[in-house]
């Protein structure tokens, strides 16, 4: 029975990451970072995100103040997953949600830094499993689009749901 499939691709960048868009994205956020903890610090002996968080009840608000200054970044990928590739190469997954996530930073230490973009892919028919790839086609409306593409589940890709198709 075919299935409907929703892809969930979690995008860790730190301070080795190579690509122009990574490097964009954790410097942009790390600045950021410094300038949004600061206020949460300021006359502590704290400077990590993690000792924000555990002392300092307003830090989880850091995530939301930091999103602003990568949004741009994420715009500029028209609204399709970096990274995942169908078997002959081409992005194709495309997104509509996505979600921040300050993983690790310190004010101090610019290699602590860590963030995620979690890419909530666009719901896809899931027509087969031909090896260890997977057939699949955008669906609009419930209805699959006729573009297919196959696949396979690369790391830090996720099955977010899966339902029966109509």
């Amino acid at each position: 029975m075919d299935k409907v499939i929703e892809l969930c691709y979690r995008k860790v960048i730190t301070v080795s990451s190579a690509g122009e868009w990574e490097r964009l994205v954790f410097e942009s956020s790390y600045t950021e970072f410094r300038m949004q903890a600061q206020n949460f610090a300021a006359g502590t002996a704290y400077t990590s995100y993690g000792q924000l968080l555990k002392n300092v009840e307003q830090a989880s608000q850091l995530p939301a103040r930091i999103l602003p200054a990568v949004n741009g970044y994420i715009k500029q990928l028209g609204n399709v997953v970096p990274d995942i590739l169908n078997n002959v190469g081409r992005r194709f997954l495309r997104f509509d949600n996505y979600e921040f996530e300050l993983i690790n930073s310190d004010i101090k230490d610019k290699a602590r830094h860590q963030v995620a973009v979690n890419f909530y892919a666009r719901p896809l028919w899931w027509h087969a499993t031909i090896g260890n790839l997977l057939l699949v086609a955008e669906v609009v409306d419930d209805v699959p689009i006729a573009n297919t593409n196959l696949f396979s589940l690369p790391a830090y890709v996720n099955i977010q749901t899966i339902k029966s198709f109509k």
